[in-house]
């Protein structure tokens, strides 16, 4: 089967990169299970181009970066409760773990985001015309698009993380706080409860407990 999708995204002009996503979260389940759902991805994503994600994140210097204990355990979590690809994750968790520092944001915070807003579906997109894995909406957003010349940047994966933790950063610096800037970013600011800000904190917190769970299941 993979064979022959790979043969159908070849014939939209993917990049072998994204072709390479696409396949894998097909088959584990985290893209729509028919092929009406890939072609309509190809009718919206012309002659798109992505960069080649590594398996492992570089520094500054090009020196390789491994996935920190928390981090991995926090991936080994992802992959059994949503049914995803490790394979497929590991970009994505690579680049919070790069860029929530830089950005004063627990890269931990940012997997939770990407839970709470798109499960980890990097083609995710809602009605209001959300995109990728942080659900950005692109005609607000254009001016924080690393590559100007770059064709539906907000459904590259490590682009999507990147822009997202931008605005994350600037809801929490434009609201105060990390609870009302949560809220801010998830387009909530008139629910007193502040139901989003406690969903995202709540996945939070089970990431944060994976290892511990892990221990506890080998232990």
């Amino acid at each position: 089967m993979a064979r022959g999708l790979g043969a159908f995204l070849n014939n939209l002009h993917l990049d072998a990169a994204l072709t390479r996503l696409v396949i894998v979260f097909f088959i584990a389940g985290g893209v729509a299970n028919n092929m009406d759902a890939l072609r309509a991805i190809g009718s919206s994503i012309p002659n798109l181009s992505v960069s080649a994600t590594p398996t492992q994140s570089k520094d500054a210097e090009g020196a390789t970066q491994a996935l920190t204990p928390a981090m991995k355990a926090a991936l080994d979590y992802v992959v059994q409760r949503y049914r995803v690809s490790a394979e497929a994750l590991l970009p994505v968790f690579e680049a919070a773990q790069s860029i929530g520092p830089k950005r004063q944001l627990d890269p931990l915070l940012l997997i939770a985001v990407i839970s709470v807003e798109s499960r980890f579906n990097p083609f995710s997109q809602s009605p209001m015309g959300a995109q990728g894995l942080m659900q950005i909406i692109p005609r607000y957003h254009q001016d924080k698009v690393p590559n100007a010349g770059a064709e539906r940047p907000f459904l590259d994966p490590v682009t999507n993380v990147k822009i997202g933790a931008q605005i994350l950063q600037e809801s929490i610096r434009r609201r105060g706080g990390l609870m009302a800037g949560l809220q801010y970013y998830g387009g909530a600011l008139d629910d007193d409860e502040q139901a989003y800000a406690n969903k995202v904190l709540a996945e939070k917190l089970r990431l944060e407990q994976a290892p511990r769970r892990r221990d506890g299941a080998t232990g």
